[in-house]
């Protein structure tokens, strides 16, 4: 009988970078894509835009936002798929971290339901995001589980970066509001995208071309 085949020892990545997803990731904000199949967009909206600049407790205005939802058959989820729309560059992004041997996490205050296919073709290492309660095929208005909020972010870029056996000095997080401060502020190298005025100056680096394969020089990977 030959003998059990010992697992190859893992071989630590080179870096990590974690991006936001709404605004960052794709072009879009889910929440609002949701909000406009419940008709109630301009509340949404509204919110969203105060909670990204840091003005409302983030967990707080995500409850309230997901409420509006209520009713809504299961079914959005496909509808609402068909109209994210990722951001340019992120292929090239993936692309090239892939290549240098690092690897790529999410980590979204948006929604699994949502990011869960899209991080199959985008070929995401890692990610994390909320999930909407259904019962019955409906939405119920609520999250299911804890939120992910600014201090669940961090926690997300420190575990990635451990389990990979990255350094934290070899990280980056690449974000737009306020809520990616905490995982900006953990990182080696934070990354300003299409970002509000506090991220902007909270960040190492401003992007200033809505173009992901713009990140590749700072990552010594082009240019």
């Amino acid at each position: 009988m030959s003998s059990p085949i010992s697992p190859a020892p893992r071989v630590p990545a080179r870096f990590l970078v974690v991006l936001d997803a709404d605004s960052t990731l794709i072009e879009n904000e889910v929440i609002e894509l949701l909000a406009d199949e419940a008709g109630t967009l301009d509340v949404v909206a509204r919110v969203t835009e105060r909670a990204m600049r840091g003005e409302l407790d983030f967990a707080e205005s995500l409850r309230g936002r997901v409420a509006t939802l209520a009713g809504l058959p299961d079914a959005v989820f496909a509808t609402v798929s068909s109209r994210i729309r990722p951001t340019r560059g992120v292929h090239e992004l993936i692309a090239g971290v892939h290549a240098a041997g690092g690897i790529v996490g999410v980590v979204s205050g948006g929604f699994h339901e949502l990011l869960d296919p899209l991080a199959a073709t985008l070929r995401l290492n890692v990610w994390r995001a909320n999930r909407l309660e259904v019962q019955d095929g409906r939405l119920t208005g609520r999250v299911d589980g804890p939120i992910v909020d600014a201090e669940a972010k961090a926690s997300a870029l420190l575990e990635w970066a451990a389990d990979a056996g990255v350094p934290v000095s070899r990280t980056v997080a690449i974000g737009d509001g306020a809520n990616d401060l905490r995982m900006m502020a953990e990182a080696g190298l934070s990354v300003a995208f299409n970002a509000k005025p506090a991220v902007r100056v909270g960040a190492d680096v401003v992007v200033e071309n809505i173009d992901l394969a713009d990140v590749l020089p700072l990552l010594g990977l082009r240019g």
